[in-house]
């Protein structure tokens, strides 16, 4: 009867095998570690960063702008005729909505409402059938004041016709008011020899 030897290779193989699936094992945990402790870096560091900026954002201050206010008169068929404050940048609008808007016999054709305000003005509202009042454009000592004036108060003197006190005007509206007689120089069709004539008849 024959007997087969005893496997004796078996036992070391399988201790080898158990040795070396051990060491997988531990180099797979320390793998994992370090993948963790990696992300736990990177998210350390972005939180970091985004502290950071925010920081950065709270420092900063918003800065304030406002414009000078605005004394106005507004009179004649308004609701509420008086002397109004406003922001500066105002329009004739703004302040005839501050007095309650026009009257029901208002001539609402005689305000240009787009009008740029000017500190210290008086703006007139007639009613229907009446002539613009030029309400302070002439001051007590007769001269004509280039920032209240109407066409007919500037057409009063020399050698300024409806057309150049339309330019006056026009250039009142679109450049604010007057600070200086020299500014007439600005507007077109006025020289030096014609401001000349004009300098001791009107005021700003």
């Amino acid at each position: 009867m024959e007997v087969s030897p005893p496997d004796i290779d078996h036992a070391p193989r399988t201790a080898a095998d158990a040795h070396r699936a051990r060491r997988r094992r531990v180099g797979t945990g320390a793998a994992l570690v370090l993948v963790l402790a990696a992300a736990a870096i990177a998210v350390a560091v972005g939180l970091v960063r985004s502290v950071a900026t925010a920081d950065t954002g709270v420092a900063v201050a918003p800065v304030e702008i406002s414009a000078a206010a605005l004394y106005v008169h507004v009179s004649g068929a308004v609701e509420r005729p008086g002397l109004y404050r406003l922001d500066g940048g105002a329009r004739v609008v703004d302040v005839v909505s501050a007095a309650g808007g026009f009257t029901d016999t208002a001539d609402r054709t005689a305000v240009n409402l787009a009008r740029p305000l000017v500190d210290g003005e008086q703006v007139q509202v007639p009613e229907v059938g009446e002539a613009p009042s030029t309400g302070e454009s002439v001051g007590g000592d007769g001269r004509v004041n280039l920032n209240t004036a109407d066409v007919a108060a500037l057409d009063t003197l020399p050698r300024v016709g409806p057309a150049i006190a339309e330019r006056i005007i026009a250039w009142r509206e679109e450049n604010g008011r007057f600070t200086s007689v020299d500014d007439l120089l600005s507007v077109p069709g006025i020289g030096e020899k014609m401001l000349a004539g004009l300098r001791d008849l009107v005021t700003v």
